[in-house]
């Protein structure tokens, strides 16, 4: 991070324009990114210009480059595809073509570029750039502009965003659409698995991507599939045999159901392709199955943006605009994108260059070094992918028993954590042994032995099979610790919220009397809420913020039809405001009131003010978020109230509590992907903490790295020991004290028009994507 001398950012923009185009093929989420440029844009006391139909809109000028208002952005965030229109411009690629789009950005004093599109787009972008003093001067000579015009726009700056559903770019985790693509697929996959298990059937479905697997991967990861084919690593020699024995073993152990994904790009180890037809043929000649294809094409664009994508692109938006405005002639184009959950800046043609060198390393058969060139999350979901697929459990015997409970609340993508950890444990030679309704079921002796098939299907469903309770462990210590030496467990996996951080802290504490108890254990944190400390994220979170965010969606349709009407919602989340901030940014709430960001009766007074002012606009509706313990005080009833009387004669309001259907509903892509790699992880990590623990013939661990917290970290998976996170805990209010998220908080009140201060000292510095090779 740099630190510069603080800057008025409501002044930075001042006196100067910025346009944004959307290029390429569509992706849902471009809509957001137009939408928080726009608005941060004016904000900044910048212009800002919709560019219609991409860069052919550029070429034509006149009526396609437009200037746009605060509400012509209004009710864009829920829409897919992109709003301002795209188009494949041929005219672009020519130089007379790029004069005609530089004299008009000239004309209107645009010096300054957003583009959101794929790889493609980005580098004609750059090309425009580093041609544009040469473009400058054909139009000076020709006297379509004047010398003084030529100086006033004497460079421009360009940033990019990725906005693709293939997730093809090298440098950024998530492009813009990928997320709501793989909501798209697994809608499909979720209805297609009820009809095929219905008459024991073989599937095969073929995702989009291109040249790039990740939709493929990642599908198949969160679908637990028989089998996936990617371009970045064909199948051996032989697949052919090797695929339908896996599938008679499935059949053979009672699987009614195979599943087969296709990456739309997928080649053998001579470049052939392979398509469903070619496998279909295969399965139906070869082993006689009922086997069925489906393409699934241009769906997966459609439809809305998830609420991952939409807060991507808002964060992008605004990251676009502050690079804009900060860049300098020598700064190089840059894209933002997202790394873990920071917003960086990386330089434009680094990454279309590792891009290239991904195609490159394909096309020459490189394909292990393909995968570590598409990036560390690409890598973790190949290595994860592998370890679940193969599924001959080994003869050795490890004689160790691991135990697996569910604590708390239920969220959606237990079930996930659980399958994996389960398979994982199997693969390496454990028992894995299930304890029903949490801390209880441990104290009672509720548990069962799990074999491989008593976890099938259990990826894509919502809930917690397992049965959970919040009970905490410190008052059956006694129970516990006699059923952890009658049952012979060796090792504790724990997936739950913040009661499975306490219960687990209090199992270290009880290792001082009860030498059972020393054993290795881990926590995998699992709640709506994500209030577990030590995780920027938790699994469930996406999934309920999903929920909350469609909810919002229909409310706002409901208010926008009778206008002038204002919602109160009250989501969950405990003391903990993620859900309520996030969902704010995702829904465009107008204010979202949380109890990290203390509010009084003057913060009221200017909410109510906001909205009476905002009625006076085109846009006569507004959103409130409450998250449930916000304020003992101002509750939901008091809000209510306080915005009726306050909005007498101007708007009206109504309520919603939406209580327990956050909890439910089947796991997102997200959920079930973050579970599947959490519950792999940690029986990888205590397999190994088992080993250093064994002493004279039986495990023996009481150092305080053998209990840990499995957490995301910025952008690495960490263990991270209970003990060393007690510092950070609020433990009276069930809260991590530091939160990363709550400096997304002002990106909410700037996008709904709020005049407060953003924070400019810290900016994302330029990061490079190439690493220094040795040698050449």
């Amino acid at each position: 991070m740099q630190h510069s001398a603080p800057v008025d950012p409501t002044k930075m923009g001042v006196g100067r324009a910025i346009a944004v185009l959307t290029s390429g093929g569509d992706a849902q989420g471009m809509n957001a990114a137009v939408r928080a440029t726009v608005r941060v844009g004016i904000y900044t006391g910048a212009k800002v210009y919709f560019v219609h139909e991409g860069y052919q809109g550029l070429v034509d000028g006149g009526d396609n480059i437009r200037q746009a208002t605060w509400e012509s952005v209004s009710m864009m965030l829920q829409l897919g595809g992109t709003v301002i229109g795209s188009a494949r411009c041929q005219d672009f690629r020519t130089k007379e073509g790029r004069a005609k789009a530089a004299c008009n950005l000239v004309k209107l004093g645009i010096t300054n570029l957003c583009v959101i599109g794929g790889d493609g787009s980005l580098t004609g972008a750059n090309e425009f750039r580093n041609e544009w003093s040469e473009l400058l001067q054909i139009l000076q000579k020709t006297g379509k502009i004047t010398a003084e015009e030529a100086k006033c726009s004497s460079h421009l700056n360009i940033v990019g965003m990725v906005g693709s559903i293939d997730n093809d770019f090298c440098g950024t985790d998530m492009t813009i659409g990928t997320d709501s693509a793989l909501h798209r697929i697994m809608e499909v996959v979720d209805a297609i698995t009820t009809t095929a298990q219905s008459h024991q059937r073989a599937f095969i479905l073929e995702v989009m991507g291109r040249h790039c697997g990740y939709l493929a991967l990642v599908t198949a990861l969160s679908c637990g599939a028989d089998w996936v084919f990617i371009p970045e690593m064909p199948p051996d020699e032989g697949w052919e045999d090797h695929l339908c024995r896996r599938l008679t073993y499935q059949r053979s152990i009672g699987n009614r159901l195979n599943v087969i994904i296709v990456a739309e790009g997928a080649l053998d180890r001579h470049g052939k392709p392979i398509t469903c037809d070619i496998i279909k043929n295969l399965v139906t000649k070869k082993l006689g199955f009922d086997t069925r294809a489906t393409i699934l094409g241009h769906v997966q664009r459609g439809g809305t943006p998830s609420a991952f994508d939409r807060i991507l692109g808002s964060r992008m938006g605004v990251e676009a605009v502050m690079a804009l405005l900060e860049a300098t002639p020598d700064t190089p184009a840059c894209v933002v994108s997202l790394s873990g959950n920071m917003a960086v800046r990386l330089p434009l043609m680094e990454c279309v260059q590792v891009t290239k060198e991904v195609t490159k390393a394909m096309a020459e058969g490189r394909f292990e070094e393909a995968i570590k060139l598409r990036g560390k999350s690409f890598e973790n979901n190949w290595n994860t992918y592998k370890l679940l697929a193969h599924v001959t459990a080994p003869d050795v015997k490890s004689n160790i028993n691991i135990a697996i409970l569910n604590v708390g609340a239920p969220c959606a993508g237990m079930n996930a954590a659980v399958r994996s950890a389960v398979r994982i444990g199997i693969l390496q030679g454990h028992n894995m042994l299930a304890v029903h309704d949490g801390f209880e079921g441990l104290a009672n002796g509720t548990i069962e032995p799990m074999a491989w098939g008593y976890v099938g299907g259990w990826t894509g469903k919502g809930g917690s099979i397992l049965g959970t309770k919040r009970s905490l462990p410190a008052n059956m210590i006694e129970e516990i610790s006699l059923n952890i030496a009658k049952f012979n467990i060796h090792a504790l996996v724990i997936i739950g919220g913040f009661e499975a951080f306490v219960g687990g802290l209090e199992l270290v504490t009880a290792r001082e009397k009860y030498e059972e108890l020393c054993i290795p254990l881990v926590v995998i944190p699992a709640t709506v809420s994500n209030n577990v400390p030590g995780s920027d994220f938790s699994v469930g979170a996406d999934t309920a913020l999903n929920t909350i965010t469609t909810t919002c969606d229909r409310i706002k349709q409901s208010a926008a039809g009778t206008k002038r009407r204002v919602f109160i919602i009250e989501t969950m989340g405990g003391y903990c405001g993620y859900l309520a901030t996030m969902a704010g940014l995702a829904a465009g709430a107008d204010a979202a009131y949380v109890f990290e960001d203390p509010f009084g009766i003057h913060d009221l007074e200017a909410n109510v003010e906001h909205l009476l002012e905002k009625m006076k606009t085109t846009v006569k509706r507004g959103l409130i978020l409450r998250n449930e313990k916000c304020n003992a005080n101002y509750t939901t009833d008091f809000l209510f109230n306080l915005y009726s009387e306050e909005g007498k004669g101007v708007f009206d309001c109504r309520k919603n509590v939406l209580g327990h259907m956050q909890q439910g509903g089947t796991p997102t892509p997200f959920d079930r992907n973050f579970g599947t790699k959490m519950g792999a992880k940690a029986v990888l990590w205590l397999t190994d903490k088992l080993k250093e623990c064994y002493r004279h013939g039986r495990i023996f661990a009481n150092t305080p790295d053998s209990a840990c917290v499995l957490g995301m970290r910025k952008r690495a998976m960490l263990f991270q020991p209970l003990s060393d996170l007690k510092e950070d805990t609020d433990f009276e209010h069930r809260i991590p004290k530091t939160e990363w998220w709550l400096k997304l908080r002002p990106i909410l009140k700037i996008l709904a028009k709020y005049k407060i201060s953003l924070d400019t000292s810290e900016t994302a510095t330029m990061e490079h994507v190439i690493k220094k090779r040795g040698g050449v």
